[in-house]
C-alpha cells in the first residue's frame, strides 16, 4: 500500500517541487499552504512534512495540535531558520526529524524513508504488545476451578499496585505465566518485563548480571554494562527460583526492595530505579529461614502478596479444558491433523497423578499428537509415564543397616555431588534443595562450601 504524505508549505514553488519528487518516488501526496488547511488533512496522512514558519498558525503549533489527536504519524519539519534551539523545540513537541533549508532532494528522501520505517517498527512493536497482552489475558489462562478463579481475582486487585508478589508452587504450575499476567494487567504493561532465572546464574557472576558493572571492574570488563535491574527500570523484574540467591546477593536485593537503589560492580555511584518485583520459588522458603540460608528480612519484603499456585492434582476439573486447549494450540505446530480429543482420553488424563503439573500435561499432549494418525486423540494415543515409584516394603526401615540418618544424608549428598561433577547448583537440583540449603549442609559436614 502506498504511503500518503501531507506537505504543509506556504511557498508555492517549493510545495510543487516536493509534490513532484514524492509522486515520482511512488508516494501519494496531499498539500496545504497553511497549518489550518493542513490540520483538515492530517488524520489521513502517513507522514507530515511541514515548514516551521507559516502564515497564521506556525509549524510548532501545527505539531502540537496534531499530537493531541494522533501520536503515531511522524512529522518532519523544514526550516530556513535552523538554529539548534528551533530544532530541539520541534522535536520536544513531537517532530521525528528536521531538514534545514536548502536541502537536497536525496537527503529529503532519506529522512522521509527513515521516519516511515521508524513508524512501521513502532506499529509492529505495538501490535506485538497487544498480542502479548491478549495472550496473558485471564480468558487465555486456563483455569475454571474455584482456586484458580480466586488467584485471577487476586491478580486483578494487586496488578494495579506496585506491591511485591511472591509466587509459590511446584515446578510446572505456571508461575512464569502468572508473573507475566501480573505485568500485562498493570500500568507498567508498556514498559520492560525482565525475567531472571536465579538458579541459572553462577554465583560469581550473579552480582554483575543483576546490577551491572563498570569498565575495569574485573578481568574482561572492557566496557561498562547495565544489569538486569537497570534494563527493567520503570517495568517489572521477575526473579525466578529466588531461593537460589546466595546470602551476599540477598543483602543487595533487600536494598533494592527497600531503598530502590544499588551500585554497579566496580562503582561507587548510587543508581536509583523504579521496578516492580515479582518473585517465584518451588521450594519452602520458611524451611530455608529455619536453616539460616535465606534472610528473614528479605523473605518478608518479598512476601507482601503471597500467591500459592495449586498443583494440577489439586484442580483436576481444569484438566479437560487444558487438554482441549493444548490440542488446539499444538496440533498445527507439530503438523498433526488431530482436531479434538475423546472423552475416554480425557478420563485417562484425569486418572493420572501429574507430578510435572501443567507443563507435563502439555508435553504429553504434544507427544501424543506426534504419534496419533487420526483426526481425534484417543485414549490409546495418550502416552503417560507409568514407571512405578520405588517404595520400601511394609515394615521395612528405609535406612541402611548400621547407618544413622546424618550419615545416610552425607552419603546422599556426596553421591549427588559426584553425579554433578562437583557442580553445587546442579547437585542441589538433584537433591531438591536450594543452592544455599546445600551449602549449609556442606558446612555442617565440614566440607568446603565455596
Amino acid at each position: 500500500m502506498k504511503h500518503r504524505i501531507l506537505i504543509v508549505e506556504d511557498e508555492d514553488k517549493l510545495r510543487r517541487v516536493l509534490e513532484l519528487q514524492l509522486r515520482s518516488a511512488g508516494y501519494e501526496v496531499d498539500q496545504a499552504a497553511s497549518a489550518e488547511d493542513g490540520l483538515k488533512l492530517a488524520d489521513r496522512a502517513d507522514l507530515i512534512l511541514t515548514d516551521l514558519r507559516l502564515p497564521g498558525l506556525d509549524g510548532l503549533e501545527l505539531i502540537a495540535r496534531v499530537r493531541l489527536q494522533n501520536t503515531r504519524t511522524p512529522i518532519v519539519v523544514m526550516t530556513a531558520f535552523g538554529t539548534v534551539e528551533t530544532a530541539v523545540q520541534a522535536m520536544k513537541k513531537g517532530a521525528a526529524d528536521f531538514l534545514l533549508k536548502p536541502f537536497s532532494l536525496d537527503h529529503l528522501m532519506t529522512v522521509l524513508q527513515k521516519a516511515l520505517e521508524l513508524r512501521a517498527l513502532r506499529d509492529e512493536n505495538r501490535e506485538l504488545r497487544e498480542q502479548l497482552g491478549q495472550r496473558y489475558d485471564f480468558e487465555n489462562i486456563i483455569g475454571r476451578s474455584r482456586v484458580m478463579q480466586e488467584i485471577f481475582a487476586t491478580i486483578q486487585r494487586v496488578a494495579a499496585t506496585r506491591a511485591t508478589v511472591l509466587l509459590a508452587g511446584e515446578t510446572g504450575t505456571g508461575k512464569d505465566l502468572i508473573a507475566r499476567a501480573i505485568h500485562f494487567h498493570s500500568p507498567r504493561r508498556e514498559r520492560p518485563f525482565v525475567k531472571i532465572n536465579c538458579s541459572a546464574l553462577p554465583e560469581n557472576l550473579m552480582e554483575s548480571e543483576l546490577f551491572g558493572f563498570e569498565k575495569g571492574a574485573f578481568t574482561g570488563a572492557v566496557a561498562a554494562k547495565p544489569g538486569k535491574f537497570e534494563q527493567a527500570d520503570t517495568g517489572t523484574v521477575f526473579l525466578d527460583e529466588i531461593g537460589d540467591v546466595p546470602p551476599s546477593i540477598q543483602v543487595k536485593l533487600l536494598r533494592v526492595l527497600q531503598e530502590r537503589e544499588f551500585e554497579r560492580l566496580g562503582s561507587n555511584k548510587t543508581r536509583h530505579i523504579d521496578v516492580r518485583v515479582v518473585a517465584a520459588t518451588n521450594l519452602d522458603l520458611r524451611a530455608a529461614l529455619e536453616q539460616g540460608t535465606f534472610r528473614e528480612d528479605l523473605y518478608y519484603r518479598l512476601n507482601v502478596v503471597p500467591l500459592n499456585l495449586p498443583s494440577l492434582r489439586e484442580r483436576p476439573e481444569d484438566i479437560p479444558f487444558l487438554a482441549e486447549h493444548f490440542v488446539r494450540k499444538l496440533a498445527s505446530a507439530v503438523g498433526s491433523s488431530v482436531e479434538s480429543i475423546t472423552e475416554e482420553a480425557i478420563r485417562k488424563l484425569m486418572s493420572y497423578h501429574w507430578p510435572g503439573n501443567v507443563r507435563e500435561l502439555e508435553n504429553v499432549i504434544e507427544r501424543s499428537l506426534v504419534l496419533c494418525g487420526g483426526a481425534r486423540l484417543e485414549a490409546a494415543d495418550i502416552k503417560l509415564d507409568t514407571a512405578p515409584r520405588a517404595r520400601a516394603a511394609a515394615g521395612e526401615f528405609p535406612l541402611p543397616e548400621g547407618m544413622t540418618l546424618d550419615e545416610y544424608e552425607q552419603v546422599i549428598i556426596r553421591e549427588a555431588l559426584r553425579r554433578a561433577d562437583g557442580n553445587k547448583s546442579q547437585a542441589a537440583r538433584l537433591l531438591g534443595l536450594t543452592r544455599n540449603a546445600l551449602r549449609y549442609r556442606l558446612s555442617q559436614m565440614g566440607l568446603d562450601s565455596g
